[in-house]
């Protein structure tokens, strides 16, 4: 029996977290497999959307795929919202807000929110909108669920929607100086 692999990546905007293509629907979408190489049944823990970006695991153990994606774990993300969000709007989020999941109302639990200042630097991709459209602001959320774009719904329904989304941590685990794009195997994961 072969030993399982494991990988930290800092996925790109623009890709789905998986390797292989086996929707017709997602026939015009760009898939992972198409910008790294890893082993014949690798998974992504706890996936990003298409349009979110930043740390993102990947192993061939379906047992640490599982653990990691449990909820034991914090998971955090750096959140570009349109407007100067308001301390009101992160004590609702910090609070839990309902949101709808699947045409089903639910109410997220309470997690960390925090305002970034200074406000992080990511490697540009393209513009997001031009400064006359207003001023953005950035925060940190921290949480254990993970529910369907959880945190665009969330801060959507503050009032302050979600222009850029970047997970930075999941556990102990950093996104830190790795590169959009860029891979490191590792024999475990330290989370």
């Amino acid at each position: 029996m072969s030993e399982h692999r494991q990988f930290i990546f800092h996925k790109p905007f623009g890709y789905l977290s998986q390797f292989i293509n086996n929707m017709t629907k997602r026939k015009n979408k760009k898939l992972l497999g198409e910008l790294i190489e890893v082993p014949e049944g690798s998974m992504a823990i706890g996936r990003l959307d298409e349009n979110s970006e930043g740390l993102l695991l990947l192993t061939t153990d379906g047992q640490v795929s599982a653990d990691i994606g449990s909820g034991k774990y914090e998971k955090e993300y750096y959140c570009q919202v349109d407007g100067i969000i308001t301390n009101e709007a992160i004590q609702q989020l910090r609070d839990g807000i309902e949101i709808g999941i699947r045409n089903k109302r639910y109410q997220t639990l309470a997690c960390k929110v925090t305002r970034l200042d200074p406000e992080p630097v990511f490697e540009t991709r393209k513009k997001l909108r031009e400064d006359r459209h207003g001023p953005t602001s950035w925060i940190s959320i921290t949480l254990r669920e993970g529910k369907f774009r959880q945190i665009r719904k969330m801060t959507a329904a503050t009032g302050f929607p979600t222009l850029r989304l970047v997970r930075v941590r999941i556990g102990g685990i950093h996104l830190d100086s790795l590169r959009v794009g860029e891979m490191i195997e590792v024999d475990n994961f330290k989370i």
